[in-house]
C-alpha cells in the first residue's frame, strides 16, 4: 500500500493524477537547514526524513511504501522557505523580481527493505514586478504556505516569464520522476 507523507493538497492532486491509490500520513519533520548543507542536500534530507517518519508511524507494515517530498525555491545559495507574513512574502517577491531562481524538488520512496530518490531542478525566471503587482498578489493570500511566496498553479503563474523544467516539480511533486519511482517500487497504476 502506498502512503503519502504530506498534507499538501497540491501533492495529493498530483499523485491522484498518476492514478494510484494512496493514503495520507501526517508527519511532523523539522525543516531547518544545517550549517554548510547545500540547498539540494537540505531538500533531499527533509524529503527523506518525511518518508522515514511516515514509515515509522506505520509500525511493522511490510507491504507499506511511503513517499516523502520537499520543494524549495533557491536563489544563489539562499533557500526561500514559506513566508511568515505579508511583509516577508513581499520581500521574497522583490528578491525574485527580474531574476532566475532554481526550484529543487526531491521525492523519496521508502519501504522496509530499501530507499530510493529522484531529484528535479527547474529554473524559473520572474518578470520585473513593481510594488503594486507585489502588493496585489500578496493581498490574494496565495503566497502563504508556498515556498518562495508564489504558486505556479495559481495567480502566481502571471509572475513567471519563463520556466525551464517541470511545472509539476515547481508545484511540489515532479510527476515524471514520481512515476519512475512508483514503477521502481511496483506501485504504479500505469
Amino acid at each position: 500500500m502506498l502512503h503519502l507523507a504530506s498534507q499538501s493538497p497540491r501533492r495529493r492532486q498530483l499523485l491522484e493524477q498518476l492514478g494510484v491509490d494512496f493514503t495520507v500520513l501526517d508527519v511532523d519533520v523539522p525543516e531547518q537547514r544545517a550549517p554548510d548543507e547545500s540547498p539540494q542536500d537540505y531538500v533531499s534530507r527533509v524529503a527523506r526524513d518525511k518518508a522515514r517518519a511516515g514509515l515509522a508511524s506505520l509500525g511493522a507494515a511490510d507491504d507499506a511504501v511511503v513517499l516523502g517530498a520537499d520543494t524549495e525555491v533557491v536563489l544563489g545559495d539562499e533557500v526561500f522557505g514559506k513566508p511568515i507574513d505579508a511583509e516577508h512574502a513581499a520581500a521574497m517577491l522583490r528578491r525574485l523580481s527580474g531574476r532566475t531562481h532554481a526550484v529543487i524538488s526531491v521525492v523519496w520512496m521508502v519501504n522496509s527493505r530499501r530507499e530510493q530518490c529522484e531529484t528535479c531542478v527547474s529554473q524559473v525566471r520572474f518578470g520585473h514586478l513593481d510594488e503594486s503587482t507585489i502588493a496585489a498578489y500578496v493581498a490574494t493570500g496565495e503566497p502563504f504556505g508556498k515556498a518562495g511566496a508564489y504558486a505556479i498553479q495559481g495567480r502566481g503563474a502571471a509572475l513567471i516569464e519563463r520556466l525551464e523544467g517541470s511545472h509539476s516539480g515547481v508545484m511540489g511533486l515532479p510527476v515524471f520522476e514520481t512515476a519512475r519511482l512508483l514503477r521502481s517500487f511496483d506501485a504504479a497504476a500505469v
